[in-house]
């Protein structure tokens, strides 16, 4: 299986295309081989996008002018994937399909919906039947669409079945599939391992994160808040995890993490990881 970082950790390391070529050559040396492209970050994208992405803890950096095909290349990484928003998706999908062939991946990812309602079965089911439309298109280009979950799908859309359950039972496995990131289910409380055995092949991508707490002052209370970890540094059965992904033969294991990194540095943190990575991950 490939081992990645997503590029989402890399824009504050990332500020010219210098450093950015330094990072990338970083993530190599520390074992990793591919990188998990971001369509915002790749690209110029507006003022807005920047700006929530910042607030939301994810400064994307200004590399949407570098030639990232190039400096991937250059770094001896590959392209795992290419994360890409719906609604670009159905207004383009041509674009995105030479997107793909440029950066020689088979894998488009549609992350969870920025204001959308998971507690409306109907929405819900709107989504499934646009992520059907769009997988078809792709598929019949060669690529292939899958979806990456936050927490907000382990909504209830009714007693007993989450937004999640619906997406899985009312998408085409022929098109749709699934990057699973098994931090935000077990945020939402959800048996993440129950989960990857319930998605078993339709799992081809996993986003890993460890989960647990790190302070960096003094605690005003006893009572302290989860947060992201290096591998093996939280309270996650990342061992159990991997051995699952393994077992429907992943095609990748990708870090993500983008806050409360050791040192404040996200190159120090992906090393951390690397140790779990190259240990686990064969």
């Amino acid at each position: 299986m490939t081992k990645a970082i997503q590029q989402i950790m890399l824009g504050t390391v990332t500020k010219n295309e210098k450093q950015a070529a330094e990072s990338l050559k970083r993530i190599k040396a520390a074992g990793y081989d591919g990188i998990e492209l971001n369509g915002f970050m790749i690209k110029p994208t507006s003022f807005l996008v920047r700006m929530l992405t910042k607030a939301a803890g994810m400064p994307v950096g200004k590399g949407g002018n570098y030639d990232w095909n190039a400096l991937v290349k250059e770094a001896g990484l590959v392209v795992t994937s290419i994360h890409e928003d719906l609604g670009t998706i159905k207004r383009e999908p041509e674009t995105i399909i030479r997107e793909a062939e440029k950066f020689g991946t088979k894998y488009v990812v549609i992350t969870g919906m920025y204001r959308f309602d998971y507690s409306d079965k109907n929405a819900v089911l709107g989504l499934c039947q646009d992520l059907n439309a769009s997988g078809k298109i792709l598929k019949e280009a060669g690529v292939e669409l899958l979806y990456h979950n936050h927490n907000c799908e382990f909504l209830k859309v009714e007693p007993g079945k989450t937004a999640y359950d619906l997406i899985l039972s009312e998408t085409d496995a022929s098109c749709v599939n699934f990057e699973l990131d098994s931090y935000w289910p077990a945020e939402a409380g959800v048996n993440v391992l129950e989960l990857m055995r319930k998605l078993d092949t339709r799992m081809k991508l996993y986003h890993i994160n460890d989960r647990g707490t790190r302070l960096s002052k003094p605690a005003m209370t006893p009572i302290l808040k989860s947060d992201s970890m290096e591998l093996g540094y939280g309270n996650m059965d990342l061992v159990s995890m991997v051995t699952q992904a393994q077992k429907v033969k992943v095609d990748a294991v990708i870090l993500e993490s983008h806050k409360n990194w050791v040192d404040n540095s996200p190159l120090k943190s992906m090393e951390l990881s690397a140790e779990f990575m190259n240990q686990y991950i064969r």
